[in-house]
């Protein structure tokens, strides 16, 4: 997991390594052949064996900081791979003026580049743009062109996450080292787009600094899940027993249950409302389906390692016996219960006595669902997310949270948090939450994932391979519904 760390100790780190004998040009060679590289990638599409197709048209804009020499170096790295990079030397408001005429009328015209790499101004800069930068800055703004931002989007402070006036609002920024912790603030993100980080760029090894937070990325699960054993059966894998599903939101439940297939569980058991069972169980093979209408059920006493609520009960016509059943699950339930969706509001009426639970427990909201649980407006969370999660794991007994949103928060009232690094705004839509909950479920299902020592990670993990999913359908498909994100988990 690579930490997530302040400005001063980004600024130690560079410190130390030269203080050891490293020099800033050997690493700026480095940093130049990873902006290069990087942006080669995304040219083709992330997949490193693709052929570059076309000839994109690049606008490297290089100022007078260290920023700027990573740029010079990546541009002349692109331009001897044959590409058309043309490096712009900003070294003064007069210069920045000119370009930013230039960027207008190449707009105007219909010749704005397809990318400009944005080396300005790094970290360093701690007063507003104005005159000819600060126009700069608008002009790129304005443009169609697709920008990647190195380290830090210009204008942005990324101590505080806030801009100095104005920023560059960029669609992917390269953050060099390791992740700032300004980049993550939610005034931030207009501005950052995408997060990436290079985090090998020829410092020594990284100090070990203190951090609240985890970024969490690719290179994480390249041992997990463990391998499933040859002697193995569906007794191994344990028994997942689902609560979804009301009239007029039957989908819910199916999306969860086919998305709790998809992290193949020994079984999958799922009760839904009397009055959605005919299109629930018609749209699944795999799963058991039942309906319940609130009173006992064998299911409950068959022993299932782990219980997923909420997607899908949000019917003005179901039984209320649903949702204290569900407080009922809270409070003796020995293995983890996932609560999302409309089960949170189960949770609204839990006597502050029971929430500390018999087992696991993992919170699902998104910022309006975590604000109702605190009593505060979706708005309020988005200004302390950290917080909020804090607020609500301690309000619950330490359950785990998921706070979904952009960079979705993983953690507890205690220990680190995980920030995700995977997902677009693609995710956007009415669905992919309840995949979410039922993929996580059936990982939790499985008695090796689930125990003290894997459950973070399974979380975690579950919620990277869900944003991962949204990635590589966005990459082929500028546009697609929800039911081919289940297609593209596991």
């Amino acid at each position: 997991m690579v930490p997530v760390i302040s400005v001063d100790q980004m600024r130690e780190w560079e410190q130390q390594s030269w203080e050891a004998g490293l020099s800033e040009s050997a690493v700026i060679g480095q940093v130049g052949n990873i902006i290069a590289e990087r942006l080669a990638l995304k040219l083709r599409g992330g997949n490193p064996r693709r052929r570059q197709s076309g000839c994109a048209k690049i606008w490297a804009l290089a100022g007078k900081g260290h920023n700027g020499d990573d740029v010079r170096l990546a541009a002349s790295v692109l331009k001897s791979r044959g590409m058309d990079c043309r490096l712009l030397d900003v070294l003064s408001g007069e210069i920045a003026g000119q370009v930013s005429r230039e960027l207008l009328k190449a707009e105007r015209d219909s010749r704005s580049p397809d990318w400009i790499i944005d080396g300005l101004f790094g970290i360093g800069l701690s007063r507003a743009l104005e005159g000819p930068w600060a126009e700069l800055v608008s002009a790129i703004n304005a443009s169609a062109s697709r920008v990647m931002a190195v380290d830090v989007p210009s204008g942005l402070d990324a101590v505080t996450g806030k801009a100095l006036g104005g920023a560059v609002e960029a669609d992917w920024t390269l953050t060099l080292g390791a992740i700032k912790s300004g980049l993550l603030q939610t005034s931030a993100a207009r501005f950052v787009g995408r997060l990436e980080v290079a985090g090998d760029i020829g410092l020594i090894k990284r100090p070990e600094f203190d951090s609240d937070f985890e970024w969490v990325e690719a290179e994480d699960w390249r041992a997990f899940p463990p391998r499933r054993k040859v002697d193995s059966h569906k007794g191994t894998y344990g028994r997942l027993l689902l609560l979804a599903g009301s009239l007029g939101y039957h989908g819910a439940a199916v999306l969860a249950a086919r998305a709790a297939q998809r992290a193949m569980p020994g079984w999958i058991q799922l009760l839904t409302d009397p009055d959605c069972y005919t299109p629930v169980a018609s749209q699944l093979s795999g799963p058991m389906v039942a309906p319940w209408n609130g009173d006992g059920h064998p299911w409950f006493a068959a022993e299932p390692t782990a219980i997923g609520v909420g997607p899908g009960l949000a019917s003005t016509t179901l039984d209320p016996r649903w949702m204290e059943k569900i407080r009922e699950l809270w409070k003796s339930f020995a293995g983890p219960l996932v609560v999302d969706a409309s089960g949170l509001n189960a949770l609204l009426d839990l006597d502050p006595a029971d929430t500390r639970a018999a087992g696991p427990r993992i919170l699902t909201p998104h910022s309006g669902e975590a604000g109702r649980l605190l009593g505060c407006s979706a708005a309020e969370i988005q200004q302390d997310r950290a917080g909020a999660l804090r607020k609500l794991s301690s309000k619950f007994g330490g359950a785990w949270i998921v706070l979904k949103g952009n960079q979705t928060l993983v953690g507890r009232s205690e220990g680190k948090i995980g920030v995700n690094s995977s997902g677009n705004p693609a995710l956007a839509q009415g669905g992919s939450g309840d995949i979410l909950t039922g993929y996580l479920c059936g990982l939790l299902a499985q008695p090796m994932l689930n125990t003290p020592e894997q459950i973070e990670s399974t979380i975690r993990y579950a919620v990277w391979k869900h944003g991962h999913a949204a990635d590589r359908l966005s990459r082929t498909a500028r546009a697609w519904p929800v039911e081919r994100l289940v297609e593209k988990l596991g």
